[in-house]
């Protein structure tokens, strides 16, 4: 028994740290304050009322929020383009030479690629749910406790494993559909593409589908690991009985 204790209040202190800014914890500090009390003494964060099926569902709760947040936000018109820290930049190649291209009149290119690339990841993020959700659903108990203890992006490193590569061929066809209307784009294609092959460019930025399909995705993941933190940091803003007796109980509030 005092061994479960333990494990729970192991779990839910892990989630708190990550449920905050890495500035605001104290990680070792946090542990030893939840770990250094005797079984038999009662939790001040009342985390030894606390099951593992209750632990295992407010995690899940949590990460489908976080992810149905993410989605709904980058997925609709301006989800990327309109949000100056989600807007995806023209790929890196082509960065370089923006400035004399500007300089010969090919501005209005470079635009017009640019909102293309955003217009086809707001397009293909909605592929995205059914597969996220997905992968909630058939999360373990061993995956919530390797979330709960395993740091900051540990969310956005669970959604990566189980849904990344699945997503990128979705994605891939929605971008190309879009990006391939842009002569700019099909210009790129065709350098990167044999510059890729004698390693003059990382591989995932040989074509701009390619390099939209990846700069989606980790904006993606990364918002869903900021929603759920959000979420877990202010669970009683949640609306949710379970957050609110799952994350409560390890926040205090």
């Amino acid at each position: 028994m005092s061994t479960l204790i333990s494990t729970r209040r192991t779990i839910l202190a892990a989630g708190l740290a990550l449920a905050l800014p890495a500035h605001a914890v104290d990680w070792n500090e946090m542990l030893r304050g939840v770990l250094g009390k005797p079984a038999g003494q009662p939790s001040a964060s009342g985390v030894d009322a606390l099951s593992n099926a209750d632990i295992n569902a407010g995690l899940k709760e949590a990460l489908t929020r976080g992810a149905d947040a993410a989605v709904a936000q980058l997925g609709q018109k301006d989800g990327f383009f309109g949000n100056p820290a989600l807007k995806i930049p023209l790929p890196p190649g082509l960065q370089k030479a923006e400035r004399a291209m500007r300089m010969l009149g090919m501005g209005r290119q470079a635009d017009e690629l640019v909102l293309s690339m955003n217009r086809a990841a707001e397009a293909a993020v909605p592929e995205a749910k059914t597969l996220l959700v997905g992968a909630v659903r058939e999360m373990t108990l061993e995956d919530a406790r390797g979330i709960l203890t395993g740091g900051q992006t540990s969310a956005t490193d669970f959604f990566r494993r189980k849904t990344e590569a699945t997503l990128t061929e979705r994605f891939g066809p929605i971008v190309k559909a879009s990006t391939d209307k842009v002569g700019l784009a099909q210009q790129y294609n065709q350098y990167a593409g044999a510059a890729a092959q004698f390693n003059l460019i990382d591989k995932k930025q040989a074509s701009v589908e390619q390099y939209v399909t990846q700069q989606a995705l980790d904006r993606l993941y990364t918002l869903i690991g900021e929603k759920e933190a959000a979420i877990r940091a202010n669970p009683m803003q949640a609306g949710s009985d379970l957050l609110k007796k799952v994350f409560g109980a390890v926040s205090g509030k």
